[in-house]
């Protein structure tokens, strides 16, 4: 008899006990900010090895704190407060978790020293570049998207003096390819703001002029390939004058074959071979080798037009600057 009391007396507090112990462990998962509460499933033995492990890592880190070269792990109660409780987003797969921050930290400073002598020295211009753009008299670039020619920093553009497209092999494509960046953009800084120049910017070891030197009539229809045969024209034309020459030797040639087709597709735009015509714009060509850091200017010859006899065209003011 007194056993069987004693089953009943357990069986009655493990009742009361059970609804108690839901409410406490939802109250828990709660406060910790999990976005799954699912995680209540999960075998108590479990969650307080892991949090154990934890504190283990965290107090091993905390004793030898004064190496730089160890990244801090957050506690466990650091965990809790936090919007994110596991921390899987903060590090996504890098191997240094510091790497991403020191990064924007860099960034942060290069801002800050941008901010304080550029911006503040210079205070008087940028104000005046709050009410509008006003390149008419400098430039609109067109230019590769390498990140070794930036021309801001080759031939020292400041804010506002250059209106800017960046893509892969600087090409621009005639106006029957149809609508791109690069064509919006051109409308924009010739129809808009009334640009007197433009200049595209070609260079030394162009990645998008080596694909297209070395593509094949394979049916590949990639981004890359499929833009850069905006060049085949250039392509053509070295494969044919320099086809005894190396790969790399044609590929220089064809970098410069490339600006100066650019320049021609550029008077398929009426808008702008009207303007070219009558000398309210000029087009440039310009080429920047950075193996050796020289960078050659040319002007296209409108008047002179086009020797197609000689499949080349004219240009004029021809400058190497090194």
């Amino acid at each position: 008899m007194a056993w069987f009391i004693r089953f009943k007396a357990r069986s009655l507090v493990s009742a009361t006990t059970r609804p108690l112990r839901d409410v406490l462990d939802s109250f828990h998962c709660s406060q910790s900010h999990f976005s799954d509460c699912s995680v209540r499933s999960f075998p108590r033995k479990w969650l307080r090895s892991k949090a154990m492990r934890l504190n283990e890592v965290d107090d091993i880190q905390s004793e030898s704190s004064s190496s730089p070269e160890i990244t801090r792990r957050p506690s466990v109660s650091a965990l809790k407060a936090s919007n994110n409780p596991l921390g899987l987003e903060e590090f996504p797969h890098v191997n240094d978790p510091g790497e991403k921050l020191n990064l924007f930290d860099e960034l942060k400073q290069r801002f800050l020293s941008f901010k304080k002598h550029k911006y503040l020295e210079e205070f008087e211009h940028f104000q005046a570049l709050k009410e509008a753009q006003t390149p008419k008299k400098q430039f609109m670039v067109i230019a590769c998207a390498d990140s070794r020619v930036c021309p801001s920093t080759i031939l020292g553009f400041r804010p506002g003096e250059a209106f800017m497209i960046r893509n892969v092999a600087n090409l621009v494509p005639p106006l029957e390819n149809g609508p791109s960046e690069t064509n919006a953009a051109l409308e924009f800084a010739v129809k808009t703001l009334e640009v007197e120049n433009i200049l595209i910017i070609g260079h030394s070891c162009c990645g998008g002029i080596q694909t297209l030197m070395s593509m094949q009539d394979n049916g590949d229809s990639s981004f890359i390939k499929t833009w850069v045969t905006n060049g085949n024209i250039a392509k053509n034309r070295t494969e044919s004058a320099a086809n005894h020459l190396s790969f790399d030797q044609k590929c220089r040639i064809c970098e410069k074959e490339s600006i100066n087709r650019s320049l021609l597709n550029l008077l398929t735009y009426p808008w702008i071979e009207e303007r070219v015509k009558k000398e309210l714009v000029f087009v440039h060509g310009g080429y920047y080798d950075f193996l050796n850091c020289t960078f050659e200017k040319w002007t296209l010859d409108f008047k002179g037009s086009i020797d197609e006899e000689r499949g080349r065209i004219l240009v004029k003011d021809q400058q190497l600057w090194c």
